[in-house]
């Protein structure tokens, strides 16, 4: 099959389109032939050398994929050959065909095309794991997501309205924050032109937020602590702003906060089995409504990698960047 191959660890050129040998299937396994990708900022990193594949996945970028089903393990009772699914990877989505665990996988839902499917794993169950299994997101709370704009604040803006959640966002530049606000926002925020700790504390009388879903890390974890109030949540996905700072612990002491951070590539199989089943349960329904859709920037075939990285790191984009396999 043909897959996009990190020739060497740098910028965006150095991917390359190859011929590679087939994925083999295990009992557990499905086989896909992907009909799309969707890049996230982890594909990125892995492609400067700093992220590597955990042990036993594919080598090759691609932390999600929609397509059809060519083969079955002889242990999976789940799945037949021609369903339309979409799939959570550890890796391989850039390219023609993947194997993944059977519990790994989801149907594509009513009234989303099967290209389209491919940017919803990655984001579906980032938030619904971060912002709902574990930081107990509920109907009446205020929660903010930086970065609104991308493939996470998309979703994660829209999922939270469904649930009844009042939603703060920060945002880069005003065509940025507009669309933010069409999704369901209530509160945008230029955090280039404004202090957004200032204005969570306006917009809530003082109190601050319940929940923050952050992937900026060192740069803003005091200013994060400082818009949480009383038993605030915050949940670090991502280190944009570095990985070392200092903090004023009584923050945390005196407001009884909570911080934690995950990543969801390194889970567990079994912990990703639990999360997508909460997923198909929870976020799947909000989808086949119409009260969810996909926000897809553009679409590039897969001989393109290198463009779509680039877009993707001039954060220019709102939405997901998808690749045409």
């Amino acid at each position: 099959m043909k897959a996009v191959v990190i020739t060497t660890p740098g910028d965006a050129d150095v991917l390359q389109i190859q011929d590679v040998d087939d994925p083999q299937v295990k009992d557990d396994e499905v086989l896909i032939k992907i009909s799309a990708t969707a890049l996230n900022r982890a594909d990125t990193l892995q492609r400067r050398g700093s992220y590597p594949p955990p042990k036993g996945a594919p080598p090759y970028l691609g932390l999600e994929c929609s397509g059809i089903i060519e083969a079955v393990g002889k242990n999976v009772q789940t799945w037949k050959v021609g369903d339309e699914v979409c799939a959570l990877l550890g890796g391989g989505g850039y390219a023609e065909k993947v194997a993944v665990l059977s519990g790994h996988v989801l149907p594509v839902p009513k009234g989303i095309s099967l290209q389209e499917a491919a940017a919803l794993p990655e984001v579906a169950c980032t938030v619904w794991s971060t912002v709902f299994m574990t930081s107990h997101l509920s109907k009446g709370e205020n929660f903010l997501v930086h970065g609104g704009s991308s493939g996470i604040g998309t979703f994660a803006i829209q999922i939270a309205k469904y649930y009844g959640a009042r939603v703060f966002v920060t945002a880069g530049s005003e065509e940025k924050l507009a669309r933010c606000k069409e999704l369901g926002a209530d509160v945008a925020i230029n955090y280039k032109t404004e202090d957004f700790v200032a204005r969570v504390k306006e917009e809530t009388g003082g109190k601050g937020v319940d929940v923050i879903l952050d992937s900026m890390g060192a740069s803003y974890l005091q200013r994060n602590l400082d818009a949480l109030g009383l038993d605030g949540r915050l949940f670090l996905i991502g280190f944009q702003g570095g990985t070392v700072t200092e903090i004023n612990l009584s923050t945390i002491f005196g407001k009884r906060l909570t911080i934690q951070a995950a990543g969801l590539r390194v889970r567990s199989a079994e912990n990703k089995e639990q999360i997508i089943s909460d997923v198909h349960k929870h976020v799947w329904p909000a989808f086949e409504e119409g009260k969810v859709k996909p926000i897809i920037h553009t679409s590039l075939p897969l001989s393109q990698a290198a463009e779509a990285h680039k877009i993707m790191e001039s954060s220019t984009h709102i939405g997901k960047i998808l690749l045409i396999v």
